[in-house]
Formats: C-alpha cells, sequence, structure tokens
C-alpha cells in the first residue's frame, strides 16, 4: 500500500498527472478543486474515486484513489469544539479496513487557536476514533514555532498523539527530532533558502511496524508545480 500526502498549490486539474506517476494507491491533497464542480475533463475522468471538502470549488482537501479495489467512505467525526467548527480534516474509512484522517489546517480567523491549535481542538473530540488511522496531511506547523504559554503547541500535539500510541512515521524512520528536520516539505515563496517542515503522517505502532519506507519530494522535482513537495509512504501488507 503506497499513499502520498501533497499540497498541489492550487490547480490541481493541471498537476494530477505529475502526482500519478508516483502511482500511489491512495492520494491525499490539498487545495485542489472540487471534482464535482470542475469542467476538466480529463481531471474530472481521473477523479472518479475521490471524498472532498473545501470552502469554495476552487480550494479543498481530496483523497482521491484509482484504484478499483479500494473503496473510500466518509466518516461521520465530529468537526466542532465548543461549538467552535475547525478545519480541514476529512475523515475517511478504506476498505472497511482502516482510517485515513486527511489534514489541512487553516487559521480560520482565530486570534489564538489557528494552524495546530485547530489540530489540537479535533484531537479533543476525536481522540478515541484514531485507532488504526493514517493521519496525512499540510499542518502548517513545526516545533520551532511553539510558544512558552501555550498547551496547544505542536509538540503538546506530538506528546498527546504519542501517549495514544500515535507516532510521526518521518520521525520514525529517519530518527530526528521534532523541529529538527533535515528534509523540508515546504519552500516559502518557492524559495530554496527558506525551507521548512510542516507536511506529516502519523499512524499507530501497527503501521508504523509495516512502514517500508518514507520519502520527501525533491525541490527541483516539484518547485515548478508547488510550494510543497510531496511525501510519499509505502507499507508492507499486514
Amino acid at each position: 500500500m503506497k499513499i502520498v500526502t501533497w499540497n498541489c498549490n492550487g490547480a490541481f486539474r493541471k498537476k494530477f498527472e505529475a502526482i500519478s506517476a508516483i502511482k500511489a494507491d491512495i492520494y491525499v491533497i490539498q487545495e485542489c478543486e472540487n471534482p464535482k464542480e470542475c469542467k476538466d475533463e480529463k481531471y474530472n475522468s481521473w477523479a472518479k474515486n475521490y471524498l472532498w471538502i473545501g470552502d469554495t470549488k476552487n480550494k479543498g482537501i481530496g483523497i482521491f484513489s484509482n484504484r478499483n479495489s479500494i473503496n473510500l467512505t466518509k466518516l461521520d467525526w465530529s468537526n466542532s469544539f465548543e461549538d467552535h467548527s475547525v478545519k480541514h480534516f476529512l475523515p475517511c474509512r478504506v476498505n472497511d479496513e482502516f482510517n485515513i484522517l486527511g489534514v489541512w489546517t487553516h487559521q480560520n480567523n482565530s486570534p489564538t487557536f489557528g494552524y495546530i491549535g485547530q489540530f489540537w481542538k479535533y484531537l479533543q473530540v476525536n481522540q478515541d476514533n484514531l485507532n488504526n488511522t493514517i493521519i496525512a496531511g499540510d499542518f502548517n506547523s513545526n516545533a520551532i514555532w511553539d510558544k512558552w504559554d501555550r498547551w496547544w503547541n505542536h509538540s503538546d500535539v506530538v506528546k498527546q498523539l504519542n501517549q495514544t500510541g500515535i507516532v510521526s512515521l518521518y520521525h520514525e524512520q529517519y530518527k530526528e527530532d521534532q523541529g529538527s528536520e533535515t528534509r523540508p516539505t515546504f519552500f516559502f515563496r518557492r524559495k530554496s533558502e527558506r525551507p521548512y517542515h510542516i507536511d506529516y503522517f502519523f499512524a499507530d505502532r501497527e503501521f508504523s511496524s509495516r512502514l517500508k519506507k518514507l520519502e520527501v519530494g525533491e525541490i527541483h522535482t516539484w518547485i515548478e508545480l508547488s510550494d510543497h513537495v510531496p511525501i510519499i509512504c509505502e507499507f508492507h501488507q499486514p
């Protein structure tokens, strides 16, 4: 099983063929168009098996598969915390075997709970749902931006996930500390001198023990298409 997460930086209808060359089983794509409301015939033909949510038809998060053997079913997990809606989180069931939670965190007009704060809120109401789950996406977050007076920092979220048996697959494979990543996933304004690691795969020990390899895309391959590079995870069959 091969799964890819990638923030395509919009206009996915013009870029899906590039990511398809990876030949993954499942693609978790941020900032993509809603195929249902897109008039591009090639994109529509490619996106026959998908789930999608978003604020506008032009930018949302989608989970796609081109495999006829894969069934994606949207899960009804809570999307609100203390009457505040958080975004964007797309949970789905894959073949009634495991879950994928697609993530694209937002500022969401919150003065304090933007980005990782959004995921922290989502985690508080959905933590019990995360068994047998792969979490993949653009978190817009890194431990280097932790603030001393907040309990929903990146490091706090990672700690809470770890306490429930969920780990970062990148950090498991490369044995690097949070905030000390040597393989960036995002280049601010597409500049090589402004690299950050803000995209992640998290999963429970069942999946981490089956991880075959995790690869981070190279800047020279993807920078013309997006300010993010994809992360590719491949798992051994159980």
